[in-house]
Formats: structure tokens, sequence, C-alpha cells
């Protein structure tokens, strides 16, 4: 699992991405609930994301409407499969209109690009 922390800040609410295999829609909740288990990431506002698997497109907006698709269009632009990007926000107490969706494509980017880098699932 890479987990980048405090990516994005932006009146108050602050941007993590979380990146790891995923196959299955069970893969996906038990990434999101390994994620949760951390003490920072439990209290955190909306844990929105998508994978590609064999079964299909899985998405998950968390409240966070729209997020979830976001998410998902950059993995199938990018041709990603087996991989779950989880953006992560912790709400700042105010609305970001429009802004949020260009914070979580960067998110999904940074998530992309340090896992590429990396060249593995784990920091």
């Amino acid at each position: 699992m890479l987990v980048l922390e405090n990516i994005l800040s932006d009146r108050g609410s602050r941007y993590a991405v979380s990146v790891g295999p995923c196959e299955s829609d069970e893969d996906a909740r038990a990434f999101v609930k390994a994620l949760k288990r951390r003490k920072k990431f439990a209290k955190a506002t909306h844990h929105s994301y998508a994978c590609i698997t064999q079964e299909g497109p899985l998405k998950n907006d968390d409240g966070e409407a729209g997020a979830g698709m976001v998410i998902l269009r950059m993995l199938e632009r990018d041709s990603v499969h087996g991989l779950i990007v989880v953006v992560t926000r912790w709400y700042g107490g105010k609305h970001l209109g429009g802004d949020r969706f260009r914070h979580v494509q960067e998110a999904v980017r940074i998530g992309l690009e340090a896992r590429k880098d990396n060249g593995s699932d784990t920091v």
C-alpha cells in the first residue's frame, strides 16, 4: 500500500492519496478498511476511490459527489487495471466548488506517478 499524506491543501481541506493492488470489489473494500485503521485516516471526511478489475470498473464517491468518476476516468484514460486509487479528504470548513475535482485529479496524478517512481506498493 502506497500512502502519500498531505499532498494538497486548499481553504483548510487537506488531501492524501493511496494506491494498491485491487482485483475485486472485496479487495477494494478491504483496502479502504485497512486505510481507515490508521487513526488519522479514520477521522477523514471522504475516501473516494476507483479501480478497474476483471469484473469491471468500480467506484465510490463516499459523499464527495462525482469524485469516484473523476478517478475512474483517469484510470481508464491511462489503461490502469488491477490498481485502486483512493483520494482522502479532510474537510476544512469551506466549500471548494469545482476546485475539488481539480484537486482529486492532481491527487490521482501524484499517486500514480509516485507508484511508478517507487516501483512498489509500499512506502
